[in-house]
């Protein structure tokens, strides 16, 4: 039985300032091109039956740099939207709403957890038969991939929460003794042999 690798995109402008981030289009940084280029390193050699990726351009050019051959695109994969909040961080939004979270509220006019969840839950279920070929990448963004490693374990889109993920990491969903559990999370690129570290991940 495959794994699933987990691969959020690199650096934008919005993730390195904590902005939320769905279906506005950004770009990466440089920054976030060097995170990229660093993962092609790290999955160097690796195999998979299936890459999938969310159709927004950081996920998609963070896939190429990372020098994986995407199968197709998935609107599923895309980031939670945040509707009224896109473009916002989380303190601001709070001077409004002090109470607010996301894993709790949702967004006004965007999704709620719920919705969040429906959607990844779509996702495992189309990708749950590839694994018996091997190993399947998904490459996307925070909030969207930390409700799917909710998922995978049997708990709430809100228990994504406590799953922090950084830009340009890699995690690891999997199986043990016939259950389905996280094998490594939020795991970052190691440094080039020799080399300057890459730029620290960002929220």
């Amino acid at each position: 039985m495959g794994e699933i690798l987990l691969i959020r995109h690199g650096e934008t402008t919005w993730s390195a300032s904590r902005r939320h981030t769905s279906y506005t289009d950004l770009p990466l940084t440089p920054d976030g091109e060097r995170q990229a280029r660093a993962l092609a390193r790290f999955l160097a050699g690796r195999r998979f039956a299936a890459v999938l990726t969310s159709p927004r351009v950081r996920a998609r050019h963070t896939a190429q740099l990372a020098g994986l051959t995407v199968d197709r695109t998935d609107d599923d994969l895309a980031e939670w939207n945040y509707g009224a909040y896109e473009g916002r961080t989380a303190a601001d939004i709070r001077d409004d709403h002090p109470t607010w979270s996301v894993w709790a509220d949702g967004c006004p006019g965007g999704e709620s957890p719920g919705q969040v969840g429906e959607r990844l839950d779509r996702v495992l279920d189309r990708i749950r038969p590839l694994l018996d070929r091997g190993t399947v990448a998904l490459v996307g963004h925070a909030h969207s991939l930390r409700v799917l490693g909710a998922r995978w374990i049997g708990l709430p889109p809100s228990a994504g929460g406590l799953l922090r993920l950084d830009t340009a990491t890699v995690s690891v969903l999997g199986h043990e003794h016939g259950r389905q559990v996280i094998l490594r999370w939020n795991q970052p690129v190691p440094p080039a042999a020799g080399s300057a570290s890459e730029p620290g991940a960002r929220h």
